[in-house]
């Protein structure tokens, strides 16, 4: 094809080449997160599901500590083995603060990176279209230089430019959904911890008497 994407991009100026690598970094970074959190999401369903059934069969805290050693990513988990293996919990409430500190810290564990999403799906498109409003001033610039308005003149930069915003969108359109989806994930488990931490709180209260 004579007018071809990647000509187009090839043929097009330093600064909207700039705008496509930085809407490029923001695409392969977003697609590594989703990838990332998509296999973080699963092994922590997987394993909450696993500490559950270990934990209704297993009413020790020490048999169910030894049992669940290898859930690293269950935030239950987490807590449960965190709370059991801190010295402090001797009272009600200690073991309320500690298990507070520690479902603090696995929330922010589910929303690590998804902040890096919103950026990409809010930010994005206007840095294409910034690249865009750029090409465009410079295919004016190419008419005023040449005198002529044809056509044949015009399309090749106005085409460049819009693949500035083409790129935002691509960028920002996976980042958003994925956001989205990730975020009632978190958001789905963060209550869960705060359930199952209601019950751990019984659960180390009546084992300290």
């Amino acid at each position: 094809m004579k007018n071809s994407a990647l000509q187009l991009i090839l043929q097009a100026g330093y600064i909207v080449k700039g705008v496509l690598i930085i809407l490029l970094f923001f695409s392969v970074v977003s697609w590594a997160i989703i990838f990332y959190k998509h296999k973080y999401f699963s092994k922590a369903n997987k394993e909450n599901e696993q500490f559950m059934r270990a934990y209704r069969s297993v009413r020790d805290s020490k048999g169910l500590y030894q049992a669940t050693r290898t859930f690293t990513i269950s935030p239950i988990a987490n807590i449960f083995r965190s709370v059991y293996a801190d010295e402090g919990n001797i009272d009600r409430g200690e073991t309320k603060r500690l298990l507070r500190r520690y479902e603090a810290l696995e929330t922010a564990k589910l929303e690590k990176y998804l902040s890096f999403l919103a950026t990409t799906g809010s930010t994005t498109p206007f840095i294409g279209l910034f690249g865009t409003v750029w090409g465009i001033m410079n295919s004016f610039r190419n008419i005023g230089a040449t005198g002529a308005a044809s056509l044949a003149v015009v399309a090749p930069g106005i085409a460049e430019s819009l693949i500035a915003t083409a790129a935002g969108l691509a960028a920002a359109i996976p980042a958003v959904i994925a956001y989205n989806y990730y975020l009632s994930m978190a958001r789905r488990m963060i209550v869960e911890i705060e359930d199952f931490s209601e019950e751990l709180l019984d659960f180390f209260t009546k084992e300290n008497r």
